[in-house]
């Protein structure tokens, strides 16, 4: 059943063609704490869009609310034109039932801090689960599909491996392939190497380089600057629920306009 309280929608401001996603106005809090002020970002299809700021700046809230994990306030999410967990009537958005958003996610791969891996399946089976339970699709084809992604991520031979015998960098990749085994059209990944060990952070930084390389659309959440640099196409800074500045990165990270953006690369760089 739809809600009784839709939320304002921001109408219908052009934007390039090209874009997949299109956040608008974005608003989020919880309680009393406003966490998202306003964002707004548009991504062009395959392109990589970086977040970057401090802890509590609302990257990781604005990354859950493009999967609809968190329902937003105010604003509007749209994704391959669709708008996220909601649906328009009368410039009013009202909330879609559970089956059309769990609909929607199957076009957003997502990938956490923590790997969240099923401790008793191994390596394949995890990434052949969703395929079969999720999309219908024969467990033969779901299985030949993981091997094809095991080998895109460098991990062919852990196949029949369980979680507890992965490290962490290999757990993250698997996580990787589990995504992809849906074919998403977007991926988003939230700091996916800040629970590495630090020589562990190469091997699942270059699998994000090949997505990256193969056209994939992706927003991902970091830390790592050099990421940022090499491969992203937009950099948005944020602090304090509002994007302080945003373009490529060999501006907003080289030659960054604003102060607040200046100061926190000293710091991080």
């Amino acid at each position: 059943m739809l809600p009784t309280d839709p939320i304002a929608s921001p109408g219908s401001a052009p934007t390039a063609t090209s874009a997949i996603i299109d956040a608008r106005d974005v608003h989020k809090r919880f309680g009393s704490l406003e966490v998202l002020k306003g964002i707004t970002l548009q991504v062009g299809r395959g392109q990589v869009a970086c977040l970057l700021g401090p802890s509590g700046s609302g990257k990781s809230t604005f990354l859950r609310c493009i999967n609809h994990l968190e329902k937003i306030d105010a604003g509007m999410i749209r994704v391959a034109g669709e708008t996220v967990g909601y649906q328009e009537r009368n410039g009013k958005l009202y909330e879609l039932p559970v089956a059309a958003v769990a609909r929607q996610r199957r076009s957003v791969g997502m990938v956490f801090q923590r790997f969240n891996l099923f401790p008793h399946m191994t390596a394949l089976e995890n990434i052949a689960e969703a395929p079969v339970q999720v999309r219908g699709t024969a467990r033969g084809v779901a299985k030949a599909r993981a091997l094809e992604l095991l080998d895109r991520v460098g991990l062919a031979d852990k196949a029949g491996t369980y979680p507890s015998a992965l490290s962490g960098g290999q757990q993250q990749r698997i996580a990787i392939a589990r995504a992809l085994a849906m074919d998403p059209e977007v991926m988003l990944f939230d700091e996916p190497t800040s629970a590495l060990d630090p020589e562990l952070v190469g091997d699942v930084l270059d699998v994000m380089r090949d997505l990256a390389a193969s056209g994939m659309t992706m927003i991902v959440v970091t830390h790592e600057i050099g990421f940022a640099r090499e491969v992203g196409d937009v950099a948005v800074f944020m602090d304090g629920g509002v994007v302080v500045e945003q373009g490529h990165p060999s501006e907003v990270l080289v030659n960054p306009r604003e102060a607040r953006t200046r100061s926190f690369l000293a710091k991080v760089l």
